[in-house]
């Protein structure tokens, strides 16, 4: 889990950011988990596919969660915007606030044993020219 502030509050979140051009999936969830916790994974699965408006006329934000295996620790030196990175247990996240309710959604969802596999996400990237 990854501490970060959102509207001036301190809330918790799983290590997420986007897909940058020409980047896989699989590519940018090892990137993004590097940057953000300090840690090299390697994707196993697909745990889910969410959608969360936070308010009316807000924008969705769509998520697809990857259950990772955790590589080895890298670094300590993280995102700007990542206050700290660490191990919690499932009672230690329910005591902060936490960036959506998303979190413990996959969490759940990873408990209860969902998973999808992680081929059913295909790459096609076109060649420069």
């Amino acid at each position: 889990m990854v501490k970060e502030t959102q509207d001036g509050q301190i809330v918790l979140n799983q290590p997420a950011g986007h897909v940058e051009n020409g980047e896989s999936l699989q590519q940018a969830v090892i990137r993004e988990t590097l940057e953000e916790a300090g840690w090299q994974v390697e994707p196993t699965a697909i745990l889910g596919m969410y959608a969360f408006t936070p308010f009316a006329g807000a924008d969705t934000y769509h998520r697809i969660c990857v259950i990772c295996r955790p590589v080895g620790h890298m670094t300590d030196s993280l995102d700007p915007d990542i206050l700290c990175a660490g191990w919690l247990t499932r009672e230690e996240i329910e005591q902060h606030p936490q960036r959506s309710p998303l979190i413990l959604e996959c969490i759940n969802d990873f408990e209860n044993g969902q998973n999808f596999p992680i081929n059913m996400i295909n790459n096609h990237h076109l060649e420069a020219k």
